[in-house]
């Protein structure tokens, strides 16, 4: 598959509370072909996960609701395998601890360069492809 259309075909859920953020991933996703899904709260992340089955997920840490560590063990109970990408300001080695225990696929600091975040869940779809 080329590059322009490696998320062709396929649905992301993108979850976010900064708008900017959600927006330009958006955008990035789009461009590569995603069906994108959007989601400002934990709960409403949750909603969405549960009625659109995502094929992968990209998730800020800090939101209002219900934590991206919630919505994370959310998902992790229905879907063990799907990629998610946990997305947060936080440096602390105890919340990539905690994440790694939840089962998070990646765990990347912002500011994430679009181009590294594109890149880790290509690797990330390709593996469960596999």
């Amino acid at each position: 598959m080329n590059d322009e259309g490696r998320f062709l075909g396929r649905r992301i859920l993108v979850v976010d509370d900064d708008l900017e953020v959600l927006e330009s991933t958006s955008l990035v996703l789009r461009s590569e072909g995603a069906d994108v899904v959007e989601a400002a709260d934990g709960n409403t992340a949750v909603s969405y996960f549960t009625a659109q089955e995502p094929d992968a997920v990209v998730l800020d840490m800090m939101l209002p609701g219900r934590s991206g560590f919630l919505v994370l063990e959310k998902i992790r109970e229905t879907s063990p395998d799907i990629p998610v990408v946990m997305v947060t300001a936080n440096q602390g080695h105890r919340h990539l601890d905690f994440a790694q225990g939840l089962g998070v696929s990646a765990y990347l600091l912002k500011p994430v360069p679009l181009t590294r975040l594109m890149d880790v869940l290509t690797e990330l779809i390709a593996a469960g492809d596999d």
